[in-house]
């Protein structure tokens, strides 16, 4: 008997998270696939030599959320400093020589993602 690692609630509930950051996968190397009964995984950095060089498998939709949406906050915060003195800054920096709306628009997206993915958000997130 093949053994299942997530339940097919949970399942469900991943597969609206994928899609809720389907922007993410053209903007950055990472694929999000449905691994059946073993949960879903997300692969990231692709080469042909050698495929794909992280794997991650993921069995609960609010663990799948965080890594995507640092994922996508993260890749945001790049863009923006790229070919500017921000490039060589860490994460934190970048935010935060961003003004203040940008900061608010980079924030609401979290809220807008958990309602496309039909995640509960904690009031301190």
């Amino acid at each position: 008997m093949k053994e299942v690692y997530i339940t097919a609630e949970e399942r469900k509930k991943c597969q609206k998270v994928a899609d809720a950051f389907a922007e993410l996968y053209e903007i950055e190397n990472i694929l999000v696939m449905d691994a059946g009964g073993y949960g879903f995984v997300k692969l990231q950095y692709y080469s042909k030599q050698r495929g794909f060089e992280n794997v991650f498998t993921f069995v609960d939709s609010k663990s799948l959320f965080d890594d995507l949406w640092q994922e996508w906050f993260d890749t945001k915060l790049i863009l923006r400093a790229r070919e500017t003195p921000m490039q060589e800054m860490d994460y934190e920096e970048i935010f935060n020589c961003l003004s203040e709306q940008e900061k608010n628009e980079l924030l609401d997206r979290k809220t807008e993602f958990a309602k496309a993915a039909e995640i509960e958000l904690n009031i301190t997130e």
